[in-house]
């Protein structure tokens, strides 16, 4: 029996339908994610499903018993509640008092030792001290510090204490939407980790298709008021998606063929009038009742950036620059790096390593407190916030991108400000919509209006990917790609990096930056690794030791690679260690393997019509081999790093 049954569920906003009609079943075990253009209301189809959203009609059953969490998009901004705090308040009641008995038990007057007798009195009668030990062993699973408050926490870490709220109560079904926003990519690989251990359903929204393609068993777009399933991976249905695209286009451009043929005999003379069949007369105004209620799908964003004239070909060079805030160790040290016009870069660390303070020495606005940094002539930049700062939320979308302008030239081209906005798929009406109604989604589109409507040779792109859908986000690529200029992006969307940038810059916390030649893919290969997969560390304990990264850049020289050399004392294995090294990598590819025909067998149309018990184990199966493989490779990586040194 379905866990989640949706049946029919129509929800209309004025005129506009946003579900129509649209049905979907979730069964134990899947992971289920939901796609769709920005806009078509997959965030709206969540709340429907938690109950913050009531539909206009259909029905939304869950299995007898189910439990249902939700894990929320948005991060708490002053949230000054510990972690145990948040973690205890899925169990509204009992919750309540495990709080109030944890803050009584720091206290010694005799009032507060009274009232615990009785806090603890209530506990017993509700089996709270059961849900006392859950809260404290998820939290210590997650490496949480229960007294921790929330406002100190970084967005992984409180999305660690999200995650543990949402699955201490052990749900049938977890609701996520757009998990991976502003995490940091050790923050995501150790989310995907935990959602892996979870053996209930999930439903999420995501547009990381490198998440997706981790986590997803099957896929469900939300296509003009419908939901469609793919029971497949996320690049099988790719590859069926375009096929039903273009097998639905056949189908409508026949159907017009047959709809015009039939509007030109019923507009023939008194001939044909004379002999006019009555059943064709009604099959017509079927056909033209059917053409009315078409709902064409939106045609896809179009836009060009507006370059300016080039830049000199040296865009910035740093010589031994450090920067360092006040009475703080240093942000920056000893930078040593060459920044060439065409040059497409992308900055990866951990959130807190200085990433946009990098940028900003690199673009002037900073002066290094030591050292130089050299500017090159005739820079024009353009400037993408991951904050949407940028824009005025009480201005409509044609007033912030137009700025009194009622044309304005891109590329030698005059375009309308509605006409260049459309582009961006706003129509005209919601050209003048106030911007603080736009979702994620759209507010990112219309800041890359705004953006690619300045002349710029220079393009700097903070988290760009947050809430954009897919179909943009390969366009934005594509753009990027094509532009003659510089490009600066930092993001943690390891695909997008792929995509885009041809130099990984990595700022490993301590102050030192590396330079690798490649996407993120190529980064890593080069045995590029965040110092949270190797240190371990809790939220309250900042990892100060420096990575040596001579090896990876010494083996990555023959490729072009930029590093910084040092003479490295030999160390030998000894004969176990070397022993274990050779036999990995038959180990690795025995698991590849495995993994590649679990993961056939799971995406497979008729895996879910197997016996429930069948599926979760062969589910558990895939992620406890998953889990192996990882292991093992990280356990190689370390021993052909000694082995190199």
């Amino acid at each position: 029996m379905p866990l989640l049954t949706l049946d029919k569920i129509s929800l209309a906003f004025g005129m506009h339908p946003l579900l129509d009609g649209a049905s979907l079943l979730i069964e134990p075990g899947e992971r289920v994610c939901l796609l769709g253009r920005n806009g078509e209301g997959k965030s709206t189809l969540l709340k429907i499903v938690s109950g913050e959203v009531t539909p206009d009609g259909g029905v939304i059953r869950f299995e007898e018993g189910s439990v249902l969490s939700v894990l929320p998009q948005n991060l708490p901004s002053g949230d000054a509640r510990t972690a145990y705090d948040v973690v205890a308040s899925a169990f509204p009641e009992t919750g309540e008092l495990l709080v109030e008995f944890h803050h009584l038990s720091h206290q010694v007057d005799d009032a507060s030792m009274e009232r615990m007798m009785n806090v603890q009195e209530r506990l017993e009668a509700l089996d709270g001290w059961r849900l006392d030990q859950k809260v404290t062993t998820i939290l210590g699973q997650y490496g949480v510090d229960p007294e921790r408050t929330l406002n100190t926490l970084s967005g992984g870490w409180q999305r660690r204490v999200l995650l543990a709220k949402a699955l201490v109560a052990e749900p049938d079904i977890l609701l996520l939407d757009e998990p991976t926003n502003h995490l940091d990519v050790p923050a995501i690989a150790w989310l995907e980790d935990a959602l892996t251990q979870f053996r209930g359903a999930m439903l999420f929204v995501s547009h990381d298709r490198a998440f997706i393609r981790r986590m997803a068993t099957r896929v469900v777009e939300l296509d003009r008021g419908q939901l469609v399933s793919f029971s497949a991976s996320y690049d099988k249905y790719l590859e069926l998606k375009e096929k039903a695209l273009e097998e639905e286009e056949r189908q409508n451009a026949l159907f017009d063929k047959r709809l015009k043929q039939e509007e030109v005999w019923i507009r023939q003379g008194i001939k044909a009038r004379r002999t006019r069949n009555m059943g064709r007369v009604r099959s017509l105004k079927a056909m033209r009742d059917e053409h009315r209620q078409r709902r064409v799908r939106g045609g896809t964003a179009s836009f060009s950036v507006e370059e300016a004239a080039r830049s000199g070909k040296l865009v910035a060079e740093a010589s031994h620059a450090v920067f360092a805030y006040p009475e703080q160790p240093p942000v920056i040290k000893d930078l040593d790096l060459t920044v060439l016009r065409g040059d497409k870069i992308g900055l990866v660390g951990e959130n807190g390593t200085g990433k946009t303070t990098l940028v900003r020495l690199l673009l002037g606005e900073l002066e290094p407190t030591e050292g130089s940094i050299r500017l090159g002539t005739n820079l024009q930049v353009a400037y993408f916030d991951q904050l949407r700062g940028e824009l005025d939320l009480e201005r409509n979308a044609l007033d912030n991108l137009s700025e009194g302008r009622e044309f304005i030239d891109i590329n030698g081209q005059s375009k309308h400000v509605l006409g260049y906005l459309q582009e961006f798929l706003f129509t005209p009406e919601r050209s003048r919509s106030p911007v603080s109604v736009f979702s994620g989604g759209e507010r990112a589109r219309l800041l890359l209006a705004k953006l690619f409507s300045k002349p710029a040779n220079i393009l700097v792109l903070d988290e760009p990917t947050n809430d954009l859908d897919v179909e943009t986000l390969e366009l934005l690529e594509e753009q990027l790609s094509e532009f003659k200029g510089t490009v600066i992006v930092i993001s943690h969307d390891r695909e997008f990096l792929d995509n885009v940038v041809t130099d990984i810059i990595f700022l490993d916390g301590t102050g030192s930056v590396h330079e690798f030649v490649g996407g993120y893919s190529d980064w890593r290969r080069q045995g590029g690794r965040f110092p949270a997969e190797t240190s371990g560390s809790r939220p309250d304990k900042q990892d100060k030791r420096d990575k040596d990264y001579n090896s990876t850049n010494k083996a990555a020289s023959a490729a072009g690679t930029v590093g910084q050399s040092s003479k490295q004392k030999t160390v030998k294995l000894s004969y176990k260690l070397k022993l274990e090294l050779e036999q990995l990598p038959a180990m690795i590819e025995q698991l590849e393997s495995r993994v590649a025909e679990l993961q056939g067998r799971v995406s497979a149309p008729e895996f879910y019509s197997c016996p429930p018990e069948e599926v979760s184990a062969t589910l558990e199966q895939l992620s406890e081999t998953e889990s192996r493989l990882e292991s093992v490779i990280e356990r190689w990586m370390e021993l052909e790093e000694q082995a190199n040194q």
